[in-house]
């Protein structure tokens, strides 16, 4: 029978091979370059993660901006915060497209941030750049795809993107460095819970 002893050679020589394969790993990512992440899948936080990045990069000073899509003119807790701290914020401000109704309208709200956006992956002075719900444009044909792609291939090299939401079209995906789907397990929202500021918004 193993004493504790011969328990804990073998957990320390477990975590000895692990060491050297994660180590071996980090020395061969050696490319230094800006990422393109893309979050998306039905499950909540995708939002979250990008915001979280956005945060984490202010943090060590680096330059962000944000672009936000399907936003409405309520009160935005990101916004509040991070506009304090330097981050350049566009907000489409029309509200849900199933509430406005209204495609001409919604395009052209989406258009003008889209503006912005452009002269954003342009800007080599900018790290991260959060466009938050971008996917939903991409879908109701408000920004064309071949226009988005061909902005984020010519972004400049060091800049890192994040792009959120919902059913991310094939394309961004195969583009991006990093994917990350989020799964939906249950929603408090199905339960008939209210949103609640500071959580969900």
């Amino acid at each position: 029978m193993p004493t504790q002893n011969d328990k804990e050679n073998k957990h320390k020589a477990r975590q000895k091979k692990l060491k050297e394969a994660v180590d071996a790993r980090i020395e061969a990512a050696q490319d230094e370059k800006g990422i393109f992440i893309v979050i998306t899948g039905n499950g909540k936080g995708k939002s979250t993660s990008g915001f979280g990045t956005i945060a984490r990069a202010t943090g060590h000073g680096q330059k962000c901006a944000v672009a936000q899509f399907i936003k409405g003119t309520w009160d935005n807790g990101e916004k509040n915060l991070l506009e304090k701290l330097g981050v350049e914020f566009h907000v489409m401000a029309t509200g849900f497209t199933w509430e406005t109704q209204d495609k001409a309208s919604d395009t052209l709200a989406a258009q003008k941030v889209w503006t912005e956006c452009k002269r954003m992956l342009q800007d080599p002075s900018i790290d991260v750049i959060l466009l938050d719900e971008m996917t939903y444009m991409i879908t109701y044909g408000y920004i064309e795809l071949d226009e988005v792609l061909e902005a984020l291939q010519n972004r400049p090299q060091m800049q890192s993107v994040i792009i959120t939401g919902r059913a991310a079209h094939r394309s961004l995906t195969e583009l991006a460095d990093t994917v990350s789907e989020v799964r939906n397990v249950k929603h408090a929202f199905e339960a008939g819970v209210k949103a609640r500021k500071g959580v969900d918004y």
